[in-house]
């Protein structure tokens, strides 16, 4: 997210700044629906950096979405009986140890695990057990992996040591082929991506696993090489299963398993159609409401990007029963990205100073001395804080808008610390520079709303810690804001210009390179997601839900800041055309 951008032009204060209107493999995509982009500029910043996603998407949706045949009575009927036939199956294979896992991993790589929930749950606390009384003599490292990935990614703590059977040193395994145990690294590499501090060991066999999986690519035919690929690339713990179930390949559905991967494959279809149908649904309701609104012409300077705010809310809200909660959450994502806008191209540095007090008063009589552009965003902000607060209220019987505005009153601090040091020249220590990012990536205000939304565990001692900017929330906005700058610092138009860490770091540390730079910013990130990892571990003061939203923005990241030489997001193009520009051919599948 960076909702909010930290780049910020050069602000005076007293002149405006205009701006620019596991054995499982993955085959490549079929053709995709053109999707066409509106002019965007590229700007550094949190959630808020554009590209080219954000043009408006109803012309590209209508045509494909195909209700009629959702609903038609005998494929629902069908439908139906081929899910109770899977949970059936579960029940069956939840005694086999390996089958058991094999088939966690498939629903949840096809993005079904939801409608699995209870079996999934039976099945791993078997695991658990397992683990906690075999652990160490167990024998196949392949399913000691994917048990240790699969609990750990539902929060069970299991040590990380139940890997030292395998190996002689430097996280290098004994008696190991590559040619015979490709699926056995690929797990490997998976589990490691689940490591918090103080795991060396597994952190060493990571490194291993991927450096053999490299060298071993060469020669293997081009689907074992597209997998190993797409695998190290793209490990399931920090990637969105959702965007990238059209690719997948299951190398552990062989011979007699293949009748279960078809029927996983059959249900798997019809509920993304099902999800594709309603995420279309959803963006009309974004889309209507955002003209309603009528900011984009109040705010011309402003951006007009409901599409792209939206795909936070989806990326991060997986559930397709959450359907109320997405469009709700782009509301407030939306304002992040406008307020940025204020600070960044537009306030003068005296308009902003008033602006934050206003915003830390919030007081409405206090609006007068404001310009009009800044009495309107202000009033659209209030506004859409107490309408959430109310619907909160309303479902879980707690008022939460004194917490809304905390969050919101943080992050205009924290725009206004930025505001100023550009204003003034000053150059703060890229740490410095870091703690603050954090604060003004917009992440803090995106997960305060959806911890709200969500409703689960609202107690006053999780309402305290949700406001503290609790590690679950700054290990994420960490992520985010380092991935950015490592994005912008590609950007040839910035000309060391606009402050980054890397551009901080490389000032502070007068004989350093911008690989060291770079080097340090992705050790960094590398830290944010073993604290996120450890504090998605049970026991977790926060719901799974939420917990799964904090992880899906951080998966969220790489996609929205990956630009490529043209400054373009090909990887998040492609999901996304992906995802909302099609649906998957159901003709036939019963």
């Amino acid at each position: 997210m960076a909702f909010s951008s930290s780049s910020r032009a050069k602000l005076s204060g007293t002149s405006h700044i205009s701006k620019a209107p596991d054995k499982i493999s993955k085959t490549s995509r079929p053709n995709l629906i053109e999707f066409t982009p509106s002019p965007t500029i590229y700007q550094k910043g949190g959630i808020t950096s554009d590209n080219t996603v954000a043009s408006s998407p109803l012309k590209h949706f209508t045509h494909t979405t195909r209700h009629p045949s959702f609903f038609e009575h005998d494929i629902q009927v069908e439908h139906s009986r081929k899910l109770k036939d899977l949970k059936h199956i579960f029940s069956l294979v939840g005694g086999n140890s390996f089958e058991g896992l094999v088939m966690i991993d498939a629903v949840q790589r096809l993005g079904i695990e939801y409608l699995f929930k209870d079996e999934i749950e039976e099945i791993l606390q078997r695991q658990y057990i397992i683990s906690s009384t075999c652990g160490g003599h167990l024998h196949d490292l392949q399913e000691v992996a994917l048990r240790f990935r699969l609990l750990r990614q539902e929060g069970y703590y299991v040590p990380a040591d139940m890997f030292n059977n395998f190996m002689i040193k430097e996280g290098r395994f004994s008696q190991f082929n590559v040619s015979e145990d490709i699926g056995r690294l690929m797990e490997v590499y998976e589990a490691s991506q689940l490591s918090i501090a103080g795991e060396e060991g597994l952190d060493e066999a990571g490194q291993f696993s991927a450096k053999m999986l490299n060298e071993c690519m060469t020669h293997l035919d081009h689907n074992q090489a597209l997998a190993i690929g797409n695998t190290l690339r793209h490990p399931y713990h920090k990637s969105l299963p959702r965007f990238m179930a059209k690719d997948v390949f299951f190398g552990n559905f062989q011979g007699e398993r293949r009748w279960m991967l078809h029927v996983l494959k059959e249900i798997a279809k019809k509920d993304f159609n099902m999800v594709h149908a309603l995420h279309h649904k959803e963006i009309v309701q974004v889309t209507k409401w955002w003209k309603d609104l009528g900011l984009a012409k109040k705010l011309p300077f402003a951006r007009d990007q409901p599409f792209k705010w939206y795909i936070w809310s989806m990326a991060c809200l997986t559930d397709p029963s959450l359907s109320e909660q997405r469009v709700e959450l782009t509301k407030p994502i939306s304002l992040i990205y406008i307020i940025d806008d204020i600070f960044d191209v537009y306030g003068t540095l005296d308009e902003l100073i008033l602006f934050t007090e206003t915003i830390t008063r919030w007081d409405l009589a206090a609006m007068g001395q404001l310009p009009e552009y800044m009495k309107i965003c202000f009033k659209a902000l209030d506004d859409i804080t107490n309408e959430i607060s109310y619907k909160v209220y309303k479902k879980h019987g707690y008022n939460p808008v004194q917490s809304l505005r905390n969050a919101w009153t943080s992050l205009c601090k924290a725009f206004l610390v930025e505001a100023k040091w550009f204003a003034s020249g000053h150059m703060p220590e890229s740490e410095e520079y870091l703690k603050n990012g954090i604060e003004s990536s917009g992440v803090h205000v995106a997960l305060v709303h959806i911890f709200f939304l969500l409703g689960h565990g609202i107690t006053e001692e999780t309402v305290e810690l949700i406001d503290s900017n609790p590690a679950i929330i700054s290990s994420t906005a960490t992520i985010l804001r380092l991935w950015d700058d490592l994005g912008s610092a590609k950007d040839e138009n910035q000309d060391g210009k606009d402050g980054s860490y890397i551009h901080y770091y490389m000032k502070e540390h007068r004989y350093s390179a911008a690989e060291e730079a770079q080097k340090s910013a992705i050790n960094k990130i590398s830290d944010a997601w073993k604290r996120l990892n450890k504090e998605c571990l049970c026991p977790n003061p926060f719901s799974a839900s939420f917990t799964r939203a904090s992880l899906n923005l951080a998966r969220m990241v790489p996609l929205m800041y990956s630009y490529d030489d043209n400054q373009r997001l090909p990887s998040l193009e492609h999901f996304i055309k992906s995802l909302l520009s099609e649906s998957v051919p159901t003709e036939g599948v019963y």
